[in-house]
Formats: C-alpha cells, sequence, structure tokens
C-alpha cells in the first residue's frame, strides 16, 4: 500500500524548474512544473499556445476552489470586465448541483472548468473505491451540465499520493496545486487576501482562492489590476503550460 504524502502549496518555487522530487518517510512523488512543461514541448509546437505565448508573456494562473457558490456571478462579472479567464476546480454534490447555470457560465464565458471533487473528501483518507467515486461523481455532474469531462483535479487540501495518482490516471484526470495562496478560508479581510497573492506571485505561478468566502471575491479586482499593472498576463492552467497538454495522473506545481 502506497505510503501517503502531502504535498500542500504556499512556498514559491522559481520559474521554468526541472521535475521536481519532494519524498516523505521514503516514499517520493514527482511534481512537474507548467513553465517545464512547456519549455519541454515547446520546440515542437506549431502556434498551439491558446491565448497567450506564456514562453514570452510573464503569465500567471488565477484558480478558484470549492464553489460554484452565490458569489460566483458576480467573479464572472468581474472577470468578464477585466478580459481575464480563470480555472474552477468546482465540488459536486452541494455546488455543481445546487449551481448549475453558474456551472454553465464558466463553460461558456472561456473559464478552465475542473474537478474538486464531490464532497471534498481527503483523498488520501479514502480506499480506492471511494476516491474513485469522489472524483467520478463530480465527473459526470460537470459533464452532464457542460458536455465536457474536465481534464484537471485538484484534490482537496492538496493531498495526493501514489494511489490517488493512479486513479486520476485512469480518469484522464491532470492534478493541479499551487504557488500562491491567500489562505481566504482564515480571513474575510479583502486588503489582507490582496496583499498576500501580491507578495506571492511569481511567474508561471498559479494563484488558489476560493470563490466561496466572504472577503475573496471582493478582493479579486485589486489583485487583477496590481498584477496587470506589474505585466502579469492572466491565462487557465492549461494555457500556462501550452502547447504541452496535461498529461493525466501528473501533478502540477510551480
Amino acid at each position: 500500500m502506497p505510503k501517503k504524502m502531502s504535498v500542500l502549496g504556499g512556498g514559491l518555487a522559481a520559474a521554468l524548474v526541472a521535475t521536481l522530487t519532494l519524498a516523505l518517510a521514503g516514499c517520493s512523488m514527482e511534481t512537474t512544473a507548467p513553465g517545464s512543461a512547456r519549455q519541454d514541448a515547446a520546440a515542437d509546437a506549431k502556434g498551439s499556445f491558446g491565448r497567450a505565448d506564456c514562453r514570452k508573456a510573464k503569465c500567471i494562473a488565477l484558480t478558484f476552489d470549492a464553489g460554484p457558490g452565490k458569489d460566483t456571478p458576480e467573479l464572472l462579472d468581474i472577470l468578464k470586465e477585466k478580459k481575464v479567464s480563470a480555472t474552477f476546480f468546482l465540488l459536486g454534490r452541494n455546488h455543481v448541483l445546487k449551481h448549475p447555470d453558474t456551472v454553465r457560465r464558466i463553460q461558456d464565458e472561456g473559464h478552465e472548468v475542473a474537478n474538486h471533487t464531490w464532497t471534498h473528501k481527503i483523498l488520501t483518507d479514502e480506499k480506492p473505491e471511494e476516491i474513485r467515486a469522489e472524483l467520478e461523481k463530480a465527473q459526470e455532474a460537470i459533464e452532464k451540465i457542460t458536455g465536457k469531462r474536465p481534464r484537471l483535479m485538484r484534490p482537496p487540501q492538496g493531498r495526493t499520493d501514489d494511489q490517488v495518482s493512479g486513479i486520476s490516471k485512469e480518469l484522464g484526470l491532470s492534478q493541479v496545486l499551487w504557488s500562491a495562496t491567500a489562505k481566504d478560508y482564515s480571513t474575510n479581510d479583502s486588503a489582507l487576501i490582496t496583499k498576500r497573492i501580491l507578495d506571492q506571485a511569481s511567474r508561471d505561478g498559479i494563484i488558489l482562492l476560493h470563490d466561496i468566502y466572504k472577503g475573496t471575491v471582493p478582493a479579486v479586482p485589486g489583485i487583477i489590476d496590481a498584477l496587470q499593472k506589474d505585466g502579469y498576463t492572466f491565462v487557465t492552467v492549461p494555457e500556462l503550460m501550452a502547447p504541452a497538454v496535461p498529461e493525466p495522473g501528473t501533478i502540477y506545481r510551480p
């Protein structure tokens, strides 16, 4: 049985790092930086970079977990006004099923729709059949609404192991962690949320926020404006690594 390992985000990593090896209790897992994946694929690229060529642009990915919620339509209005695309890791039972019109809107407005499990169970604490159910139920619910199965997932709390990776691979899901987090579950202070993200932002980074907490959505305009002023281009996670294509089972972390 594989030993559990947490690969929680929060520390900054240099851009275009080669594959990282993380080890705990004798068990090692690899994470791949999106910039490294892009660099490896770029030699064979034929213009498939999406809306920005992140080899040249100073790219960063904005991601939201655990929605959609009541404030997500307001967030979508902000993103539309700012002409910014994001990646949404959606929760199944109490969110996707409760807000199908918002899920459809996320898809229709060009954002990446991704999987954050059915009920937010910590996957490394579960047996294989429960891990599969947590991911597959969310896949099916999202596909029923959008017509597409997600290709990305984010494990709750960023906790993954070899077993989770294997099942993710079978289901066609890549795992996406992060490099910047506001810990917005612990504060409703929008100014503090903004400061935490701006302090951690880096080229080829992945920002983690939650559109279900009171202070988060009001912080988004300031985060976008400040980072754009600093030369950043916002892209979805797949665009961040383009022309590489997300590989099922792989753990991506800046």
